[in-house]
């Protein structure tokens, strides 16, 4: 029952997320973690911080590592969650690349065309408004500690707020801001 529960799953997500794996997200998160309960929102959180790390496009990481979590979770071997693994990233892609194949080269000569182009600006707009949810949906208790004078999330924000900062004024690149990110965390969260 899980494996059609988590093909049925990803499959809905790879035909309506448009924009790439970070519109995705919020719609894995939704899925994962708020309808089925296959994942708790840290562990999500925790899942995510290593779909980014490691390489590959980050929806279909996410759908790849939240397919293993979740069979595992549901109690079954670990080679049945490798299965799910398989099973959701292969279910995340179906419809985009059947869609590309199908459609993307009537979009490519026909995108200067008022309809398309309208809708692609729609889409991009859809995109953005995916991506901020995704962001908001990780701001949480979990990821930054309960709002208060406790250290916990006092270095979370200093942290997330550096970050930030540095990756938009000064360009830093992400190896660098995830390195320092992890360096800093070591050495503020590992103090009692």
């Amino acid at each position: 029952m899980i494996f059609a529960q988590l093909f049925w799953s990803f499959l809905v997500i790879g035909a309506f997320c448009f924009g790439g794996g970070y519109s995705m997200v919020a719609m894995i998160q939704a899925e994962v973690v708020g309808r089925r309960g296959w994942m708790t929102a840290s562990e999500f959180t925790d899942l995510l911080a290593v779909s980014q790390m490691t390489p590959g496009p980050v929806g279909i990481n996410t759908a790849t590592y939240a397919g293993y979590s979740a069979v595992l979770g549901a109690g079954y071997p670990q080679w049945a969650a490798v299965c799910g693994s398989l099973l959701a990233s292969l279910a995340v892609v179906a419809v985009p690349v059947a869609l590309v194949l199908g459609v993307g080269g009537w979009l490519l000569t026909n995108k200067k065309r008022g309809g398309v182009a309208a809708v692609m600006r729609a889409l991009r707009l859809a995109v953005v408004g995916l991506v901020a949810a995704a962001a908001l949906g990780l701001m949480g208790s979990e990821s930054f500690g309960v709002p208060g004078a406790n250290r916990r999330f006092v270095s979370s924000v200093a942290i997330f707020a550096v970050v930030f900062l540095l990756s938009v004024w000064r360009k830093a690149g992400p190896l660098l801001l995830i390195a320092a990110s992890g360096v800093a965390g070591l050495v503020v969260f590992s103090l009692p």
